[in-house]
């Protein structure tokens, strides 16, 4: 059991928070999470809900607590990608960026944790454990894009559904990601799936039809899906 959830000293709404523990606040001491706390105040975000607008200023930062958001970009022609997905306990925002270079959306509903852009960045400023803490966020989210860059570029489309659904079930689910008979809810239409992995809706169709067909997964009502061997399900993804 962790000792810090009976910690008195700590705001109790961070005691027992994943967030804190596995996201950028596990960086903070007791003093900065009492000051960050002051300000702070949990949302929920209503599924297909905007949060952030591409080239909008934002004055506020966020920790996801549960659910998953859906980065954007607008092009010229009124076209809009997907380019990520972010999940808790991710940190939502661009420290010291006056503007958000994406759109983000609610995908599932979002519990969120927020707080003043301007709080948080003075603690940054007195924080290298939380600095670093906001750089290897920024880091994995690069390694990810490059690894997201060679599943679009060069694996086939049986290989991207596969990649997409084994994304989600580790993501949303990290505690449970090597058991049998997990079942999860795709944040996306096949619409926007189709989109984010550059195929057509038939084929996305049709590749979840084959993992169902090869016992790896299991349809259910609306977008739930039963994943029955993540042992074949990685093995489909082309690892």
């Amino acid at each position: 059991m962790r000792q810090d959830i009976h910690n008195s000293d700590i705001p109790a709404l961070c005691r027992a928070c994943e967030a804190r523990h596995k996201g950028v606040c596990g960086a903070l001491n007791t003093e900065q999470l009492i000051r960050l706390n002051k300000v702070t105040r949990q949302e929920i975000i209503k599924s297909g809900e905007e949060l952030i607008t591409e080239k909008e200023q934002n004055n506020r930062y966020a920790n996801i607590l549960r659910g998953v958001a859906k980065l954007s970009k607008l092009m010229e022609d009124g076209r809009q990608q997907i380019v990520g997905l972010q999940f808790a306990p991710d940190f939502l925002g661009r420290p010291f960026s006056s503007v958000s270079d994406v759109s983000i959306e609610a995908a599932t509903e979002l519990q969120l944790c927020t707080f003043p852009k301007k709080a948080l960045e003075e603690i940054i400023k007195s924080s290298p454990v939380l600095e670093h803490k906001l750089h290897e966020q920024t880091l994995r989210e690069l390694d990810e894009a490059r690894a997201w860059m060679l599943t679009l570029g060069r694996k086939t489309a049986s290989e991207k559904v596969a990649n997409f659904v084994y994304l989600i079930a580790t993501h949303t689910n990290p505690e449970e990601n090597q058991t049998k008979n997990l079942l999860l809810e795709l944040p996306l239409k096949r619409s926007e799936i189709s989109d984010f992995l550059g195929l057509t809706i038939e084929t996305v169709s049709r590749q979840l039809t084959k993992l169902r067909k090869a016992d790896i997964i299991e349809m259910q009502e609306g977008r739930k899906i039963l994943v029955k061997d993540f042992g074949k399900l990685y093995h489909a993804c082309g690892h």
